[in-house]
């Protein structure tokens, strides 16, 4: 019998998921004999047998995949064969440098593992920390590489003979599942009040809270990446409460309800939202929301959409359960919002939510399996046109998963913005961009940055040659970079806010040629020194050049960052830039409230004292929705935008005019769509039709710049970022716009086009930078 032998060398998501089992089968099916472990450099596999067996398993290999693994690269060579070997075994993980193994992102509780929780005669019946190979804790849990359970926050657990049964036995679901546990060896939950006396434990545990819950009581839920601030949705009282508390007096607040039935009660649900809710990665879905809408009219008042989650832990499937048993409404909902305040990063261990959400939460539910990577629930939003996703928020469930690069290049480290703060790591193809991490604005968020920086270097075992930042001198990512820098003696280079966005579009499109870039959002320091935000940008990313082609009108933004949070402030000056001093037909709807500020704003404008001038898209919006009378001042970023998408009249189709100017550099004249505001107001035109006048004028004005620039530059591609491009009806119609026009739009799809991907642009264009120097 003529036998071989072949060396396999996988990379890529096959640690942790179930591969060393699958492996295993697939080699008793096919009758081959040989070995398989993990190591740094990734799953080896040697296999011996027949020409036909050998190529009856690489063919199984390749074909049946467990649901979770992900294979990067798959290496053979031909070996010596191996004199009477027999069977086949799984060996001991081995270590090293330089792993090239993804950990796995966090996986929703898989059917088999509900079947186990829900059948009374099984040993994990009503167990919250059930899991296996397909499902389960893995980037939360794990400290470093290789994913084994002493690398876990489970290695605190010895497992049971039950347990070690199942773990060691590679025909059971439950081989090597690294935190797998049961009644008797695993992590339990218990419940306290705000002085931390136990109230309930174990299963009791659950049971109470769901009925505290359903008496209007606001929790603290400890659960897979940090703590959930959790209320009962159908309770105006609970959720008013919880708001004033928590000091979010309006941002819209997730729910978690048991099934997709109780989704579809809630709101109108897309197959693709359907899809994201039900699958395996559970993020919070943006859904369209049925009106009159059922559950508590401050679960998201500003908005026509509801941000929607299903369980995703064993816990929260029991939860539910429970509180379906003890709450009297058709629709067992609960608010489930990050454990934080406002701006501090999420609480993940005990006596930190104890002490941080002591004056928010009524009682709460711990449990003691250690959450070593905080993460926060992703949201994101089906685009109707594509069914694709637009991310709002990339984190559990998606993290540490890369965005593959169009080249192999030095590992470079991006430090991110100031708001909406991601990091990102690149390797080799590789990019790896860290969790939202949230508003750099304080000492708690500083040492998260610091946190997932050392973790996501050691898990990937690299070491930056490069780190990029901010090109704002007084970015807490920017001093970080610096003190970085001279702290290991790494190499600082700036980069440009808008122009980050439009690299992060590239790299995730893997475009390497020429694009016009439109990037709008709401700040970024510019070139010049003045405040960005409405960039027509022209970017070439194999010779890294780019230049600013337009922008739209400057407007000061009198008092600063106090016109941010009072858009009436902008409206004003928006007016002022028109020549228009004081009301005249239209009545100014913010002199009710701000009479007196509003008549010295002429003198700070006049003399441009702390007015800084910006050319931002998201500051129009505001002045505009402010100038509409929908708002004065704003508790949320992006509140007065989304007050005025939502008011739309979507029947209109009249669009109000926004020309090109030929100024130096060349704008875009948006002060024209205030103008046509101001006037359809002055004739008691509804707000809904002028709303989508201004947003279908705005699309035909970018559309025709872009398109001129095209036609001059012979580009076609044009690659859209920033946080407008989250509003649905940017994101829907101007690609649409921009196709019809014999362009091609890039968008993300991976990332969210807002502050969140300004890491990852960051980090490739450093990554091109040093290869073109080499």
């Amino acid at each position: 019998m003529i036998l071989m032998r072949q060396k396999f060398t996988i990379t890529g998501q096959v640690q942790g998921v179930g591969f060393r089992p699958f492996v295993y089968r697939t080699a008793l099916d096919n009758k081959v004999s040989g070995s398989v472990n993990n190591s740094s450099a990734g799953v080896l596999i040697e296999i011996q047998g027949t020409p036909e067996q050998v190529t009856g398993f690489s063919e199984d290999l390749a074909e049946k995949l467990p649901p979770l693994a992900k294979i990067i690269t798959l290496d053979f060579e031909d070996l010596p064969v191996v004199e009477n070997e027999e069977g086949f075994i799984i060996l001991k993980s081995t270590g090293g440098q330089g792993h090239s193994v993804l950990i796995s992102a966090d996986v929703a509780t898989c059917q088999d593992c509900l079947d186990d929780m829900a059948d009374p005669a099984n040993r994990r019946y009503r167990y919250p920390f059930t899991n296996c190979t397909n499902c389960g804790p893995r980037y939360t849990i794990t400290r470093s590489i290789p994913y084994d359970r002493p690398q876990t926050s489970m290695a605190c657990f010895p497992l049971c003979n039950d347990c070690l049964e199942e773990y060691e036995d590679p025909l059971d679901r439950r081989f090597h599942a690294q935190p797998n546990a049961c009644p008797d060896c695993g992590p339990t939950v218990w419940l306290t009040d705000g002085k931390g006396t136990t109230i309930a434990e174990g299963d009791h545990a659950l049971r109470t809270l769901a009925v505290e819950l359903a008496n209007g009581k606001i929790a603290a839920v400890k659960g897979l990446g940090g703590f959930h601030l959790v209320c009962d949705a159908m309770s105006d009282q609970a959720v008013r409460t919880l708001r004033q508390r928590k000091h979010r007096p309006d941002k819209p607040l997730a729910v978690m309800i048991p099934t997709i039935a109780h989704a579809r009660k809630l709101a109108n649900i897309l197959s693709a939202e359907e899809e994201w809710l039900t699958g395996l990665h559970r993020p919070i879905v943006l859904a369209a929301k049925h009106e009159p809408f059922p559950l508590a009219e401050q679960v998201a008042p500003d908005t026509n959409f509801v941000g929607i989650m299903l369980p995703y832990t064993p816990l929260h499937h029991i939860l539910l359960g429970d509180f379906a048993d003890a709450t009297p409404h058709d629709i067992p909902a609960l608010v489930m919002t990050s454990g934080n305040m406002s701006s501090e990063p999420i609480c993940l261990d005990n006596d930190e939510a104890q002490t941080r959400l002591n004056g928010i939460a009524d009682i709460f539910l711990f449990h003691n399996r250690d959450i070593l990577i905080r993460t926060d629930d992703s949201v994101l939003r089906v685009n109707p046109a594509t069914n694709e996703p637009i991310f709002m928020r990339r984190a559990r469930g998606f993290v540490p998963a890369p965005v593959f690069i169009p080249e192999k290049g030095p590992t470079v480290l991006g430090m991110g913005p100031e708001l909406k703060c991601t990091m990102t790591l690149t390797k080799g193809d590789q990019a790896f961009t860290s969790q939202h991490i949230g508003t750099m604005s304080n000492l708690e968020t500083l040492e998260f940055h610091r946190e997932i920086q050392t973790h996501l270097q050691d898990i990937l075992q690299v070491q930056p040659e490069l780190i990029v930042r901010d090109l704002h001198p007084d970015y807490m990512t920017s001093t970080l970079a610096e003190d970085i820098g001279r702290e290991r003696g790494i190499p600082v280079a700036t980069l440009q806010h808008h122009y980050a966005h439009i690299y992060a579009n590239l790299a995730e499109n893997k475009h390497t040629g020429p694009v016009i870039g439109l990037a709008l959002d709401g700040t970024g320091y510019g070139e010049d020194g003045t405040i960005w935000g409405g960039e027509c940008l022209m970017v070439m990313p194999e010779e890294l050049e780019h230049q600013r082609l337009a922008h739209f009108s400057r407007i000061r933004l009198p008092g600063g960052e106090a016109a941010v949070k009072e858009p009436w402030r902008i409206a004003q000056a928006a007016l002022w830039e028109l020549g228009i001093r004081e009301p005249e037909k239209y009545a100014w709807p913010w002199l009710a409230n701000f009479e007196t500020p509003s008549r010295f704003l002429p003198q700070i404008l006049e003399k441009g004292i702390n007015a800084p001038e910006t050319s931002s898209c998201g500051r129009l919006f505001d002045g505009v929705s402010a100038l509409c009378g929908l708002v004065d001042t704003i508790s949320y970023e992006g509140q007065a935008a989304i007050l005025l998408e939502k008011i739309q009249d979507l029947s209109e189709t009249g669009a109000y005019p926004c020309p090109l100017q030929s100024d130096d550099p060349v704008s875009l004249n948006t002060l024209s769509l205030v103008q046509g505001v101001l006037e359809d107001l002055e004739k008691k035109v509804p707000v809904p039709i002028i709303a989508r006048r201004f947003h279908l004028g705005l699309i035909n004005g970018l559309t025709e710049m872009v398109y001129s620039f095209s036609m001059v530059l012979d580009i076609h591609h044009v690659a859209l970022s920033g946080g407008v491009m989250q509003n649905l009806t940017l994101a829907t119609q101007l690609p649409r716009a921009l196709e019809n026009a014999g362009l091609i739009p890039l968008v993300h799809r991976q990332l969210p086009p807002n502050d969140g991907c300004i890491s990852l642009g960051q980090a490739v264009w450093g990554q091109r930078k040093l290869l073109l120097e080499k």
